[in-house]
């Protein structure tokens, strides 16, 4: 291969930045011209190709969102827009493209590849929610600033004595509620995954402030319902508690990238130029055990679910569970 290029596309994710710069850097090793497509598939079609530097990304791995941009296209979903992209694909001279963000983005990636072009996937998106790899990239940097956060609001809550409900995000999927919830100490965590009980949720604050507890935290990730409607369903519950909600919604998606975000966006970076010179399309890196790993993407867009950490999930329970 001669001529790469990268793309990113829906949300935003911190460590993006950095598996841009590892692909330009190990396309360069090998004596390739790396292009950023600008404004994911959108620009993909409409040929917004631009040659990449070391000028361009010297200063990017420590910052987040994506230098690239990205733009929702759900129109790349129609063939005669991907046929548009391979027109330009061909016009630029592009031997192959990677692509980097979620489920969406892979089902373009997914296309090009049954229409015969190259191209593979990096797992960026905070949600965690890829079925396969055990991390995606931004993920571990949202729940870090979602951690910081719940902290602050901790500190408030103890003062008041009050109940705070905080909606984190995470779209279907309650991995961020998880893994905040438990480092936070929460009285309950609510994920879309597995049902609840509103009653057993107001037991279990109930049983905190009868332990000695000055205040209460319940993490309620975004996709079961919004915070408002939760916070109204609990306090005709819990009449005695003063119960404020808040949505943390953007501010986890932005901010510098956590170490971990991005040594491991620079493996898979790196890694899927490794793939793109060897022959291989149609797959994605991913992480297992602290190890590099591959998926295919068809095998993975078919799996209708996602495990989650449910020996966390339990332990949280376990945890708060006192006299129930």
């Amino acid at each position: 291969m001669k001529r790469i290029a990268v793309l990113t596309s829906g949300g935003d994710a911190p460590g993006m930045n950095a598996a841009i710069r590892a692909i330009l850097d190990q396309g360069l090793h090998h004596g390739m011209e790396v292009y950023g497509v600008y404004y994911g598939y959108k620009g993909l079609v409409e040929g917004d190709f631009r040659l990449l530097s070391v000028h361009d990304v010297q200063h990017r791995l420590k910052m987040g969102g994506t230098l690239l941009y990205s733009a929702r296209f759900p129109e790349f979903s129609q063939p005669e827009y991907q046929e548009q992209a391979l027109t330009q694909l061909r016009k630029h001279k592009i031997d192959g493209l990677i692509v980097i963000g979620g489920d969406g983005s892979f089902q373009g990636a997914l296309a090009l590849t049954k229409l015969g072009f190259p191209a593979i996937g990096i797992p960026g998106t905070i949600d965690n929610d890829i079925p396969g790899t055990e991390y995606t990239i931004g993920f571990d940097s949202a729940v870090t600033v979602a951690l910081d956060a719940i902290d602050k609001i901790s500190d408030t809550a103890a003062s008041h004595e009050r109940t705070f409900v905080v909606e984190v995000m995470g779209r279907s999927a309650g991995d961020i509620a998880i893994w905040a919830g438990v480092a936070a100490g929460a009285d309950a965590i609510i994920i879309p995954e597995d049902g609840f009980d509103m009653m057993e949720i107001v037991e279990r604050t109930r049983s905190g402030r009868r332990s000695g507890k000055d205040h209460s935290l319940i993490i309620l990730a975004e996709g079961v319902m919004k915070v408002d409607e939760f916070v109204t369903r609990y306090t005709t519950i819990a009449q005695e508690q003063d119960v404020r909600g808040i949505a943390l919604s953007h501010i986890q998606r932005g901010g510098a990238p956590t170490a971990r975000d991005r040594v491991f966006a620079q493996l898979m970076g790196a890694k899927a130029v490794d793939n793109l010179i060897n022959g291989h399309s149609g797959i994605y890196m991913g992480i297992i055990q602290e190890r590099l790993a591959t998926f295919d993407i068809v095998e993975t867009l078919k799996k209708e679910s996602r495990s989650i950490r449910q020996d966390l999930f339990q332990l949280n329970k376990d945890l708060t569970d006192r006299d129930l």
